[in-house]
C-alpha cells in the first residue's frame, strides 16, 4: 500500500507541476498577481509529494520490501542499513527519484528565501523549473517507475553491486545531484530573464547563490567520487577521463565559469548575453550527463546501463530542453543591452579570458567524450579518447588560466594596469621560478617528467599571488600594521571566499603534479615473508587470512612496512567477494603523510604460491583533496555573505519631510 501511495503521489506532484509551469507563466505576462503568486504554493505541494514518493520507496528498502521489483532488483536483507537506504538511489529509478526530489527541494528553497524577488522574474522562473520537473516526471511515469510490483515476491534480492556498497559511493550520487540540479536553477532565471528581456545587476545578484551552492556541492561530489575510486578500484589512481567522470566535471567547468562571468554583470553591467549562455550551458551539460549514464551508451562502473527506448526519451528531452533554450537565445539575446564597457587589459579582462579558457575546456573534453560515440554510430570503427588525449589537449589550456588568476584580482575594473599588477608579482615570480629550477635539478634534469617543474612552479605563482593581493587589500607593510588587522577583519566574506578557493586550487595543483610526475610502483607475485621496496618503504608481507564480512568473504593480507629499518604501519588490505550480487572487490590499505601515501593492493593466489601484491608511494596525493577541501570550504564562505543571502539591494525612499527643497 505505501509503495502505491508513492507512485499516487507522483502522479499528483505532475499535475501540480504542468499547474506550475504554466499558469504563472501566463500570469506573469498578463501582469496577473494572483495567477503570478500561483508559483509559490504549487511549488510547496509539488516538495511535499515528491518527498511523500521517495520516503514511500526508501520505507520499501528499509524494510526489505522484495515484492517492489526495484528493491529486489537492487537490494538484499544482509545489507548494512546504510546500503540498504544507499539502494534507493543506486540505480536508474531510484536515482532518478532522487533528481526530481532535488529539483523540487530547490524550487521550494527559491519560494522560501526569493521573497525579495520581483514577482515576475520569480514566477518566470519557477515556471520554468516546473517544466523541467514535468519532463522528468514524465520520464519516470512512462519508462521507469521505482514503484512496480513483482508476482510472485522472491524470497530475497539480487543484491546491490557492491562496487557501490562504500560510504563515499553512498553520499557521491546525491551531491552530483545537488549540483546538477542546482545548475537547473540558474537555467531557469535565465531562461526568466529571456522571456522578460531584462538582464541586470540585480539579476546577477540573485543568480549567483543558486549558483555558487550549485558549485560547491558538484565540486565536493567530484572529489568524493575521485577519492572513492583512488582507494576502492586499487589501481592507485584518482582519475582516468571516464566518461561518466567526464559528465560530471564539464559542468562543473561551465558552472565555474558561470560564477565568474555573474560577476561582471554585477560589478559592471557587462558580458549580460555571454553569462545566459553559460547558464544555459551549464544545465545542457548536466542533462547531457544523464543522457551519457543512463541511455546505455556508455559503461562505466557507475553507469547504469539500461532499454533503449529510456535513452530515446532522455535524448528527446535534451533537445526540447536545451534545442528550446538556444533557440530563445539566438531571438531574445541580440535584444539585450551591452553594459558597461572595458578594456581588454582590465579585471573584466581577465575574468573573459578565463571563462573562455573554462569554456574552451568544457569543449575540448566535450568533443573527447562524443567522438567515439559518434564514430561508432557512423560506422567509422572503435576508436579510443582516453588520458593521453585530454592531458595534451586540456591541460595546455588550463596553464594561461591559472597564470592569470594571480593578474586579474590585482587589475582594477574597466582599465587595469598590467604592468603594475606584475611588479607587484615579482616575488612571487622570482619565487616560481626559483621553485621550477629546484624541481627541475631535483628530479636529475632530463630524468624526470619536464612539466614537473612547471606545475609545481604554477602552484607557488598562484599561491603566493592570492597572498599577494590579500596583503594589497589590507594594505599590509603600506599601512600600520594595526590598521592592516582591522581592514582583515573587515573583508568581506565574498572577498575571503576567493582568496581560500584560489589558494586550494594552488594547493591542488601541487598534489596532481607530484603525484602524477612522482609516483612509484610495484606490481608483482610475493610470498610471505617476501619483502618490497618501494620509495625506501619496505612492505613484508607476514599472512594473507580469510575474514568473514556482514555479506562478503574477504582475503585480508598484512604488510609490515618499516622507513629507514624504523617500523612505520601495520597495513591489511583487503580482496573481498561479495555474495549477492556474486562480485570480487578491492579494499586498499593506505597509511597518509604529509609528503605522500603510502599504498598496499592484495590479489589473488598464484600458481607460485605467492600473491599478487600492488604497492605504490603515491607523493602528495592528499594534497588534491586537502586543496578540493579549501576551494569548497571557500565557496562556503563566500555562500555565507550576507549580501548572498539578502539578494539585491532596494532603495528606501526618503520621507517626504526630510527632502530638502
Amino acid at each position: 500500500m505505501i509503495a502505491e501511495i508513492g507512485h499516487f503521489a507522483l502522479i499528483l506532484a505532475l499535475a501540480v507541476a504542468l499547474v506550475q509551469a504554466v499558469v504563472p507563466l501566463i500570469g506573469a505576462s498578463r501582469g496577473n498577481a494572483a495567477w503570478m503568486a500561483l508559483s509559490g504554493p504549487t511549488s510547496a505541494a509539488q516538495v511535499l509529494l515528491v518527498a511523500i514518493s521517495f520516503a514511500a520507496l526508501t520505507h520499501a528498502y528499509v524494510t526489505s520490501d522484495f515484492s517492489v521489483m526495484n528493491v529486489a532488483q537492487n537490494s538484499h536483507t544482509d545489507k548494512p542499513m546504510l546500503y540498504k537506504v544507499a539502494g534507493v538511489w543506486g540505480n536508474h529509478e531510484g536515482s532518478l527519484l532522487l533528481w526530481i526530489t532535488i529539483l523540487a527541494v530547490f524550487g521550494g528553497a527559491v519560494t522560501l528565501f526569493g521573497r525579495n524577488l520581483p514577482p515576475g522574474l520569480k514566477s518566470r522562473a519557477l515556471a520554468v523549473q516546473a517544466m523541467i520537473t514535468v519532463g522528468f516526471l514524465l520520464f519516470i511515469l512512462l519508462t521507469s517507475n521505482p514503484f512496480e510490483r513483482l508476482e510472485p515476491p522472491p524470497l530475497n534480492g539480487q543484491g546491490l553491486n557492491p562496487l557501490l556498497q562504500d560510504p563515499g559511493l553512498a553520499f557521491h550520487p546525491p551531491l552530483l545531484y545537488l549540483g546538477y540540479v542546482g545548475f537547473s536553477m540558474a537555467f531557469s532565471f535565465a531562461i526568466a530573464a529571456l522571456i522578460e528581456g531584462r538582464v541586470d545587476a540585480a539579476w546577477a545578484r540573485w543568480v549567483r547563490p543558486w549558483t555558487l551552492a550549485a558549485w560547491v556541492f558538484l565540486t565536493l561530489g567530484i572529489a568524493l567520487g575521485s577519492w572513492w575510486a583512488y582507494y576502492e578500484l586499487g589501481w592507485g589512481g584518482w582519475w582516468y577521463w571516464d566518461p561518466v567522470e567526464n559528465a560530471s566535471f564539464m559542468p562543473w567547468l561551465a558552472g565555474t565559469a558561470l560564477l565568474h562571468s555573474a560577476v561582471v554583470v554585477e560589478k559592471r553591467d557587462a558580458l549580460k548575453s555571454w553569462t545566459i549562455l553559460l547558464a544555459i550551458t551549464a544545465f545542457g551539460l548536466s542533462l547531457l550527463g544523464t543522457f551519457l549514464v543512463r541511455s546505455g551508451v556508455i559503461t562505466s562502473v557507475h553507469a547504469f546501463a539500461t532499454d533503449p527506448a529510456r535513452g530515446v526519451f532522455i535524448l528527446g528531452l535534451l533537445v526540447v530542453a536545451i534545442g528550446g533554450s538556444f533557440l530563445l537565445y539566438a531571438v531574445r539575446a541580440p535584444a539585450l543591452k551591452t553594459g558597461g564597457l572595458f578594456a581588454p587589459l582590465s579585471r573584466e579582462g581577465t575574468l573573459l579570458l578565463n571563462n573562455v579558457l573554462m569554456a574552451t575546456g568544457a569543449g575540448t573534453v566535450l568533443l573527447g567524450t562524443l567522438y567515439p560515440l559518434f564514430a561508432d554510430a557512423l560506422n567509422l570503427g572503435k576508436v579510443s579518447v582516453g588520458p593521453p588525449f585530454f592531458n595534451a589537449v586540456f591541460l595546455p589550456l588550463m596553464v594561461p588560466m591559472v597564470l592569470a588568476m594571480a593578474v586579474g584580482p590585482l587589475m582594477s575594473w574597466k582599465r587595469g594596469d598590467l604592468a603594475g599588477a606584475l611588479s607587484r608579482l615579482k616575488i612571487a615570480g622570482a619565487l616560481a621560478v626559483a621553485v621550477a629550477i629546484a624541481t627541475w635539478v631535483w628530479q636529475g634534469g632530463s630524468l624526470g617528467p619536464w612539466w614537473a617543474a612547471g606545475g609545481m612552479a604554477l602552484a607557488v605563482w598562484l599561491f603566493l599571488g592570492v597572498l599577494t593581493e590579500l596583503a594589497e587589500r589590507i594594505r599590509l607593510f603600506r599601512a600600520p600594521f594595526s590598521q592592516s588587522l582591522a581592514r582583515l577583519a573587515k573583508l568581506p566574506r565574498s572577498a575571503w571566499g576567493m582568496t581560500i578557493t584560489h589558494a586550494g586550487l594552488a594547493v591542488f595543483i601541487a598534489g596532481m603534479t607530484a603525484s602524477s610526475a612522482w609516483k612509484q610502483e610495484s606490481v608483482q607475485s610475493q610470498k610471505i615473508g617476501e619483502t618490497i621496496t618501494v620509495a625506501g618503504y619496505a612492505f613484508t608481507l607476514k599472512d594473507v587470512q580469510s575474514v568473514q564480512g556482514p555479506n562478503y568473504l574477504a582475503s585480508r593480507g598484512t604488510f609490515e612496512v618499516t622507513k629507514d629499518g624504523k617500523p612505520f604501519a601495520v597495513m591489511q588490505p583487503q580482496k573481498r567477494q561479495y555474495k549477492s550480487p556474486p562480485m570480487p572487490t578491492t579494499e586498499a590499505a593506505i597509511e597518509t603523510t604529509f609528503l605522500g601515501d603510502v599504498y598496499a593492493v592484495v590479489g589473488d593466489a598464484g600458481g607460485d604460491g605467492g600473491y599478487v601484491t600492488r604497492l605504490y608511494f603515491n607523493p602528495l596525493v592528499v594534497w588534491m583533496w586537502a586543496g578540493t577541501g579549501m576551494m569548497v570550504l571557500g565557496g562556503l564562505v563566500s555562500l555565507s555573505d550576507r549580501r548572498h543571502r539578502v539578494g539585491a539591494p532596494t532603495r528606501a525612499r526618503l520621507p517626504a519631510h526630510s527632502v530638502r527643497a
